[in-house]
């Protein structure tokens, strides 16, 4: 297997060679724009939405890419062309995209008038073996002590790299499960979303989730909206709170990876009869249908 090329710059370099300045605003700064795509049966989904919502968290960002999406589609895909044959088939990858604005002088605090944005694409090989025994058994939820920061100081809706929140939070939750996922509450106490997905409950037959006001608006949740209006479920974002989710009969998650990651318990308490219901299986069936790919037994393949 060749190592996979990494686009850096407007150069292609081995993954292992790949390097930028510790000046960088990525790390002098913290300030990195990102986003993630996932192929299935090696094409990748959704990604002219990925890139969309890359730019839009670079306008809110205020820096630019030094190219315009159209552009920026291109070279993923052909970076993602350059690399494909190193994953077999019946696997897929994730396409990362990760902008920065570039190097920084750390004595002014200033951006030199000739640095350019930092733009990498990297792909990687689609681990999901974490979450392949969720998709039978549900993963227990738990509301960490750390809140989601709240949109008067950083809007959700602006996809970053920074961890820093999310990794304290899955920290806490690990203290009461070690296979515990975090469902973050915003400072008002009402529900949010997790270190890199979205959240949903099913009551009554109604899906319900929490508006884009405290929570990234996922391209998985947009999924989730189409796969719910093709077959005729009713879905609504609205304000939630942890009482919505104890009263439930099915909760579940989204992001990239894994797509659609049930949940049964939740902060110790059972959610519905504590099994993966029966519009999470449906949704999770339709998904596999929409894209071609049985996403429980991918996950599960040796």
């Amino acid at each position: 297997m060749t190592e996979n090329l990494v686009y850096l710059n407007g150069e292609y370099v081995p993954a292992n060679e790949a390097k930028i300045s510790i000046f960088d605003g990525a790390i002098s700064l913290g300030m990195t724009v990102t986003e993630s795509t996932r192929t299935f049966a090696h094409q990748p989904y959704r990604l002219r939405d990925h890139i969309n919502r890359l730019f839009l968290s670079l306008k809110a960002a205020r820096f630019e890419a030094g190219m315009t999406a159209d552009e920026m589609e291109r070279l993923t895909l052909e970076v993602w062309e350059k690399n494909k044959p190193n994953y077999e088939a019946g696997t897929d990858a994730w396409i990362i995209h990760n902008i920065t604005p570039g190097q920084w002088v750390p004595s002014s605090g200033q951006k030199p008038a000739e640095s350019q944005s930092t733009v990498m694409i990297v792909t990687l090989p689609l681990d999901l073996s974490y979450w392949k025994d969720f998709y039978q058994v549900g993963c227990h939820a738990v509301t960490p002590f750390a809140r989601i920061q709240p949109a008067q100081s950083l809007d959700a809706r602006i996809k970053n790299r920074s961890r820093f929140l999310y990794t304290l939070a899955e920290s806490e939750v690990k203290l009461v499960d070690p296979m515990a996922q975090s469902l973050l509450l915003d400072t008002d106490g009402f529900l949010s979303e997790n270190k890199g997905g979205n959240f949903f409950l099913v009551t009554n037959n109604r899906i319900r989730t929490p508006s884009t006001i405290n929570c990234l608006d996922g391209i998985s949740r947009q999924t989730i909206f189409q796969l719910a209006d093709q077959l005729g479920i009713p879905i609504e974002e609205c304000q939630l709170l942890p009482y919505d989710v104890i009263t439930a009969d099915e909760a579940f998650f989204t992001s990239t990876p894994y797509c659609i990651m049930p949940a049964t318990k939740f902060n110790g308490m059972p959610v519905g009869n504590g099994e993966v219901g029966p519009i999470t299986k449906k949704l999770i069936a339709s998904w596999s249908e929409l894209v071609g790919v049985d996403i429980i037994k991918q996950a599960q393949a040796p």
